[in-house]
């Protein structure tokens, strides 16, 4: 089963998710945006969700996650819980 670990920042609106998106392309720092903007109880660990089975999560989530290059920001992706930014830092 492939594994995954990524960080998200998941957000209410496509607006802010994209206002967000621009401050990291400047530099700003992944973990205090989601510490500081996401709604995920994940926000406490920066936005850290772990590792995770292909499947665990939502599948536009997941295709993020399993078939987009890793260490870069993807997003707005929209699914029931909102508008996710999402960074991939591993998967097998």
């Amino acid at each position: 089963m492939p594994k995954a670990c990524a960080y998200h920042i998941l957000v209410n609106t496509e607006k802010l998710c994209l206002e967000l998106k621009e401050k990291l392309k400047k530099g700003a720092d992944f973990n205090k945006l989601a510490k500081q903007y996401s709604t995920c109880p994940s926000r406490k660990r920066g936005g850290d969700l772990g590792e995770f089975n292909k499947g665990d999560m939502v599948k536009a989530f997941d295709d993020v996650v399993f078939k987009k290059p890793l260490f870069e920001v993807h997003g707005p992706v929209k699914t029931k819980f909102g508008y996710h930014l999402i960074k991939t830092v591993y998967r097998t």
